[in-house]
């Protein structure tokens, strides 16, 4: 089924989803298992399955020289999909990424997860190499996540790049996309980031899934613009606890983001790590229950790997 359908059938209810992500090569499915398992008795309706791009090593020759090695270190999206559909008997949402494949690798990918019947994706531009200063597409691949959501769009209509396929199989995916309800931090204003996730969603997305906030307000006012700009399609708060004192300084830096002052103080001010685990998880908790009370389609909750918190926080929501 279809994550818009979900919504539609839920009528007014409050869903819970997860995110996990790929273990690194050399892992195996059970790390996953172990993640899904204690939070399976919430009823998640769909799981969303992250993807990292490649990224480069420097590994040393016997001539002394470093020669530069494309290496994927969480390999394995789609086969993940795949076994959580049979384990759990509940749809994946394998995320697709623009970095590190061409068009035609997607239209494969693609393919693959229409014969598997996955048929919900999101779809995300992703993030630049570590140690480039910027996002760099790969040859004959895509820069932007909009010409993403084309593709799959087009996809869904039989036409495929091949242009000699007159007549192909025509696709079902319900495309969604990521937002930002404190703006991309490539984005000169707020307003600019909207009309680029518009322009996605006049090009075919079915759903936003926001990236992290920790002040509602945040997510509020960004629903109010949305809905002003004439996006009128579900939009699915992403929510991750703060439980680590060294998160004070790393989620701003990696996602550009704001912690409200009182959060940051009372982590400050916790003893000891079981002591800002539990500021972070209780702060978790009132989120999402002004959220449920305000009617949003679903609390979408970025695991991590760490089910124990997560498991609290959705016992104290449900």
């Amino acid at each position: 089924m279809k994550v818009t359908e979900y919504f539609e059938k839920a009528k007014g209810t409050t869903l819970m989803s997860f995110e996990v992500l790929p273990p690194l090569k050399g892992g195996s499915m059970q790390a996953i298992f172990d993640t899904l398992d204690p939070l399976m008795e919430f009823k998640p309706p769909f799981i969303d399955v992250t993807y990292h791009r490649e990224d480069f090593v420097y590994k040393k020759r016997t001539s002394g020289y470093y020669e530069k090695t494309a290496v994927r270190k969480r390999p394995g999206t789609i086969g993940i999909c795949a076994s959580i559909m049979h384990r759990y008997g509940v749809d994946a949402v394998p995320h697709l990424i623009c970095g590190g494949f061409t068009k035609e690798d997607t239209e494969n990918a693609l393919i693959d997860l229409n014969f598997l019947n996955i048929n919900n994706v999101l779809a995300l531009r992703g993030d630049a190499r570590k140690f480039e200063g910027k996002f760099i597409p790969e040859p004959e691949g895509h820069n932007y996540a909009i010409e993403l959501v084309k593709q799959v769009a087009d996809m869904n209509k039989g036409k495929y790049l091949d242009t000699g396929i007159a007549e192909g199989a025509k696709s079902d995916f319900c495309i969604g996309i990521a937002g930002y309800p404190e703006k991309h931090f490539e984005a000169p204003n707020v307003d600019y980031d909207l009309v680029w996730t518009k322009a996605k969603v006049d090009a075919g997305a079915d759903y936003i899934v926001t990236q992290m906030f920790f002040n509602n307000d945040k997510y509020f006012e960004y629903v109010d613009r949305c809905r002003a700009a004439g996006i009128n399609v579900p939009i699915v708060p992403g929510l991750k606890p703060i439980t680590k004192k060294y998160q004070l300084n790393s989620l701003p830096r990696l996602f550009y983001i704001d912690l409200p002052e009182i959060l940051v103080k009372e982590l400050e001010k916790a003893s000891n790590a079981e002591a800002r685990r539990q500021v972070g998880i209780e702060w978790s908790i009132q989120q999402s229950k002004e959220l449920k009370a305000s009617g949003v389609p679903c609390l979408h909750y970025y695991t991590m790997g760490d089910s124990d918190t997560i498991q609290q926080i959705a016992e104290a929501v449900l």
